[in-house]
């Protein structure tokens, strides 16, 4: 059968790629990112299955596990930008496909040790190691390069596989546990998850993406001769150069308030319900509340992305998440929690997926990758201490508003700061040097 409208894009010796009918297949590529997604930040973000079965098992303390799991996640993000370099000098395929057996090996032998100091190798830095590799910052670099006119909401897809599996991988490991004991159910894990990412890597994922991506004809013309001007101009920007720039930090320090922010309501949002009067299951209610908000909101926001100035949204979401902070310490009824929760999930997952897209619009798909390791290196640094003053802030002074508080702040400031980024930012380019300079 013949197929109309049948274009091939593949170069160089990769796979082709082709445009079938009215589909574009970097659509197919967001897809499997999305699967992704909820594969390794659902297993990074569901731990807590697994901590009193291997407790138990193994004879571990709470805070042995604990300082385990809290230096894996320092692990999961200082292998980000690991990862986005390695993107840009041996691409997506060879990272995937490294962090796909780095998982897999020491997921391994985490079911098989019982030293203390090995399960930490294995489970506490491999594993993390692995996650971190195949993370969200290895799959923004290519749906950067497949998508500008839609770039928005493919990558807000990654938010919605991130709350996807924050969602779906607790219940499904609680299951698994119960059924089989925790290290059949990692086992499993490690199953489906090369299962899913060997032929993903393989098959569907192309750095070699079209050469005018998803824009329309009509855009092509004004946006080749933009970056025309834009190459005669100057050389191409270095990270060093990057990294010396203002937005750049204004992203990061925004990523740190959201990590502080996630990772904290995540540690201590239940205990903080539960010491203001709240039962056990409606403080879970009430946080499960906002992921499964954010899991649809994302579509929305995404849209919007590729509509208003990202900068705009962006701090408009760290305002309300702020917000809602404070909201969360001082809600006294169901109905004020459950109303909290549902503006706070509306712009919960929205942050991540604009702050990659802003550091595309203004560095450019090239530098993405590492930009945005390094900048999500900051997310997780805001995690560890989210974390810790959670429950030290507590113990001390006797209240949550010192955690919560603070990352109420902290996100208020972020939203000052985004309103600072460029309105509508064009791929920045490095000054040449003076002459004679």
């Amino acid at each position: 059968m013949r197929v109309r409208n049948y274009k091939n894009f593949g170069t160089r010796g990769d796979l082709a790629v082709r445009r079938i009918g009215n589909w574009y297949f970097g659509w197919t590529i967001v897809a499997a990112a999305t699967v992704m997604t909820l594969l390794t930040v659902g297993m990074r973000m569901s731990i807590g299955p697994f901590f009193l079965p291997i407790i138990d098992d193994l004879g571990f303390s709470r805070s042995m596990l604990a300082g385990i799991v809290a230096v894996g996640m320092l692990c999961y993000g200082l292998a980000m930008p690991l990862a986005g370099y390695l993107v840009g000098t041996r691409g997506t395929r060879f990272v995937l496909l490294l962090g796909m057996a780095v998982v897999v090996l020491s997921t391994l032998a985490t079911v098989w040790v019982r030293d203390p100091l090995a399960f930490f190798l294995a489970f506490g830095v491999g594993q993390s190691l692995g996650l971190g590799l195949t993370s969200p910052v290895a799959l923004t670099p290519i749906l950067t390069r497949w998508f500008t006119r839609q770039r928005g909401m493919a990558l807000f897809f990654l938010s919605t596989g991130s709350m996807a599996g924050i969602a779906l991988m607790t219940p499904v490991f609680t299951s698994l546990i119960a059924w089989l004991g925790w290290r059949a159910a990692l086992v499993a894990y490690a199953g489906a998850f090369a299962l899913f990412t060997l032929p993903a890597a393989l098959f569907v994922f192309r750095d070699n993406a079209p050469a005018h991506a998803d824009l329309r004809p009509e855009d092509v013309a004004a946006r080749t001769a933009a970056a025309s001007h834009a190459t005669q101009a100057a050389p191409a920007l270095r990270v060093a150069d990057a990294v010396r720039t203002a937005p750049f930090w204004q992203v990061a320090i925004g990523l740190f308030a959201c990590g502080f922010s996630m990772n904290l309501l995540g540690s201590h949002g239940v205990p903080m319900l539960m010491d203001h009067g709240f039962d056990a299951m409606t403080s879970s209610l009430g946080i499960g509340l906002i992921g499964a908000v954010a899991m649809f909101s994302t579509l929305v926001l995404g849209r919007l992305a590729d509509v208003l100035p990202r900068r705009d949204l962006l701090a408009t979401i760290y305002l309300v998440r702020g917000l809602g902070f404070f909201a969360l310490v001082m809600v006294g009824a169901h109905w004020e929690l459950y109303a909290a929760s549902t503006i706070g999930g509306i712009v919960w997952a929205g942050s991540i997926a604009l702050s990659s897209a802003i550091l595309a619009d203004i560095y450019g798909v090239r530098l993405v990758g590492v930009l945005y390791g390094l900048t999500y290196l900051g997310h997780q640094v805001g995690g560890m201490i989210s974390s810790w003053l959670g429950g030290w802030g507590y113990e001390t002074f006797g209240t949550h508003w010192v955690s919560f508080g603070a990352a109420g702040a902290l996100l208020v400031a972020a939203a000052a700061m985004s309103m600072r980024l460029p309105r509508r930012a064009t791929p920045m380019v490095r000054s040449a040097p003076a002459a004679g300079g």
